[in-house]
């Protein structure tokens, strides 16, 4: 299959790739390598894929509407996996234009894109921070997500609304998934177990907000990977038993689908901390900080249509999964 993959220099978007050129797959990637994060990562993470003679990278940013027009009538891709978004919910409120840019003028037009060159799939990533003010748990993707507190997470919510367009009006089969705290080797330097790894091994303070009291749906990378691979190859079809009256909002009488991808054990902040400091074998020095602007207390996945659709449910151990990025950060920073 000819699969689009963007965002394929970041986290989620390289192990992907990697697994699908694994598979025989021809991989076309792009990515725009901002400077959000430490540009070398991103390309150490390239130089790995772009050794497999089925892949092909173009430096494209996905707001520049001509080059993604031409990107599909060039490749006409089977399939399209959309990952690539300005990401992180606190530097959305200091950069609100960036997000605007990425999340919502880029995903227009990689729909149009789809629509125009005969898509089979589009598979597209959402994200847990659009439950917002939601407090019923585990967040399920028939829950109503209409209170967002980050423009990241409205950004994201946006795109499922927008998908959902496309799929009523073009009968473009599209599938959002809601990632949840995504972690593993090659991981993002922003999130907390980058952050904290680094900071423990330099004898410097981590920063815990809400003062620990948090917990988060932590799930591994292959487990995000494999579920991104299950949903590709299950293409949405129309619901013939939905009606507005009974809404099922993660489901429609369009060939639309939505998932939650999540390890369905929620872990305290001071658990995953002490399996890092276990990991490493060192204590961490911890400044204690209140909950950040946009930031939720909990997260906890619902999995239960992700299981019943594609027969798959993350299972990786937050101890399994932390000592496999302890391993790889200790051998990439030497």
């Amino acid at each position: 299959m000819k699969i689009l993959v963007t965002g394929v220099a970041g986290f989620i978007g390289f192990t992907l790739a990697y697994r699908l050129l694994k598979e025989g797959h021809n991989v076309c990637g792009i990515d725009n390598l901002n400077d959000y994060y430490d540009v070398n990562l991103k390309k150490a993470r390239l130089s790995i894929i772009d050794k497999n003679p089925k892949f092909e990278f173009q430096l494209i940013d996905l707001a520049d509407r001509g080059k993604i027009k031409k990107l599909f009538e060039t490749h006409e891709p089977d399939y399209v996996i959309n990952l690539a978004a300005q990401a992180g919910v606190r530097y959305s409120i200091e950069n609100p234009g960036s997000y605007i840019d990425s999340n919502l003028v880029g995903f227009g037009n990689i729909l149009e894109g789809c629509r125009h060159s005969g898509v089979k799939h589009l598979v597209y990533a959402s994200s847990s921070s659009v439950y917002g003010l939601n407090t019923l748990m585990p967040f399920s993707v028939r829950h109503n997500v209409d209170h967002p507190i980050s423009l990241y997470a409205a950004s994201k919510k946006a795109n499922e609304l927008m998908a959902h367009t496309y799929s009523y009006l073009y009968k473009l089969p599209t599938t959002g998934l809601r990632f949840f705290t995504v972690y593993g080797p090659w991981g993002r330097p922003d999130m907390a177990l980058f952050l904290f790894t680094k900071a423990i091994l330099n004898n410097e303070s981590i920063k815990v907000f809400n003062n620990g009291d948090m917990q988060r749906d932590f799930t591994y990378i292959d487990d995000i990977v494999e579920g991104v691979v299950r949903v590709m190859n299950n293409i949405p079809k129309a619901d013939p038993n939905w009606t507005s009256d009974k809404s099922n909002p993660s489901s429609s009488c369009a060939p639309y689908k939505l998932y939650n991808i999540g390890n369905n054990q929620p872990v305290a902040l001071m658990t995953f901390i002490e399996a890092i400091e276990k990991a490493i074998g060192k204590k961490a020095i911890k400044k204690y900080l209140p909950l950040q602007p946009g930031d939720v207390p909990a997260t906890y996945a619902d999995v239960n249509d992700l299981i019943k659709d594609t027969g798959f449910k993350p299972s990786t151990t937050v101890d399994e999964g932390i000592n496999s990025f302890v391993k790889w950060y200790k051998e990439y920073y030497k």
